[in-house]
């Protein structure tokens, strides 16, 4: 097996680079990594062997290219945009609708490379599975914070985790674009489903400071009326 050189997708200005990609991606997906071919891929394109050996060294650095690429959309479409987000139940939300408007993004050709990572060689395979890693971590945190706020359900945060992404993943397997759904309606009722099951039933926290601030706000000879309305 080639070892597969490591780098970073190439830019958008690199349009036949990216179009390569597309296709492998679509062609890995329908036919299975292993029952792909340079050959098929060089086909598909309208060009040489050579001539895409010009761009990929091999099968393997395509492979890496393209789940680098998918990567780079987590990173910056679920990871950037929610680590700041305080509120550990809205950040889980908000992980799970941007991951899932990725993975059926594109027919899912991407999302559904995942398990072909084994395929590349031990350095590659490392540093994708280091990337993988860190989106990984920032939802098992994010359940362990509400499982700390007395917020989760009586579930180990890590067999959650895995859980919950094998779920996003699985998506472009059923997903249709021109389906009744759209994919935002998908990406929403995946994050209820999810949350609903994850996390112990009540008002959210927000909801529930308010109203304690209102109450202490209030006077309190209307505090001990409430009270007193409040027995049967």
């Amino acid at each position: 097996m080639a070892t597969a050189r490591v780098r970073a997708f190439a830019p958008p200005l690199q349009s036949r680079r990216a179009e390569i990609c597309r296709t492998a991606a679509q062609i890995f997906r329908e036919r299975g990594y292993d029952a792909t071919s340079v050959s098929d891929i060089a086909r598909a394109l309208g060009i040489t062997k050579a001539g895409l050996y010009h761009y990929f060294e091999s099968k393997e650095a395509l492979l890496f290219e393209i789940t680098a690429y998918g990567l780079d959309r987590v990173r910056d479409d679920v990871i950037v945009p929610v680590r700041d987000i305080r509120d550990p139940e809205e950040r889980l939300r908000q992980l799970v609708i941007r991951h899932a408007n990725i993975t059926t993004h594109g027919r899912g050709a991407v999302a559904q490379l995942v398990d072909e990572v084994r395929q590349l060689p031990p350095a590659a395979r490392k540093q994708l599975e280091e990337r993988m890693r860190a989106y990984f971590d920032i939802v098992r945190d994010t359940l362990r914070e509400l499982r700390a706020a007395g917020r989760l359900r009586d579930v180990d945060p890590t067999v959650a985790t895995f859980g919950l992404i094998g779920t996003i993943l699985w998506l472009p397997r059923w997903f249709r674009q021109n389906g009744r759904l759209s994919q935002e309606q998908v990406a929403n009722q995946i994050a209820d489903i999810a949350l609903g099951g994850l996390l112990r039933p009540g008002p959210p926290r927000a909801v529930a400071r308010v109203a304690k601030d209102s109450l202490k706000k209030r006077p309190s000879h209307e505090r001990t009326k409430s009270r007193r309305r409040a027995v049967p």
